[in-house]
């Protein structure tokens, strides 16, 4: 796992009228701050990716749909530099990842229906002076390949 990544299983309550999941909470042991919290959607196919943060961790959860999510630690002084990380967060794998800043990440949606994401970000989106680094979805710096690995 590359260092400060972390992962919560979330538990989905249902009953008959319908289910409750916790996403985040402020005791949560990765959790340093507010900064908000966003939808973001990706069509079946399409990769979103790289970028890292400078400023911000992200706190990301799929609440509808499927994705393949990737990390990639570039961190000069990381004991994991170099390393890749890959999830399959969604409606089959309820999870939370938290990213440390400095991380690349990136997903693609795997399913057959639209994936639905919840971000909440330990700083608010600067519109002025975006804190998003990126290289291109397809770089030669990062060792992952985002297409499916059949066999």
């Amino acid at each position: 796992m590359i260092d400060g990544v972390q992962i919560k299983n979330l538990r989905v309550i249902p009953d008959e009228r319908g289910h409750l999941m916790e996403i985040l909470r402020n005791d949560d042991s990765f959790f340093k701050k507010f900064g908000q919290v966003y939808v973001t959607t990706t069509y079946p196919g399409v990769v979103k990716a790289w970028h890292y943060h400078k400023l911000q961790d992200d706190n990301v959860c799929v609440v509808k749909g499927m994705l393949k999510l990737a990390l990639f630690d570039d961190r000069k002084d990381s004991s994991t530099r170099g390393q890749v990380n890959e999830f399959f967060p969604g409606v089959h794998n309820p999870i939370l990842i938290h990213i440390p800043k400095h991380v690349y990440h990136g997903w693609k949606c795997i399913g057959e229906e639209e994936a639905y994401v919840v971000n909440c970000p330990s700083e608010p989106y600067n519109r002025k002076n975006p804190d998003e680094h990126r290289l291109p979805w397809d770089t030669d710096k990062i060792p992952y390949d985002w297409e499916i690995k059949m066999g």
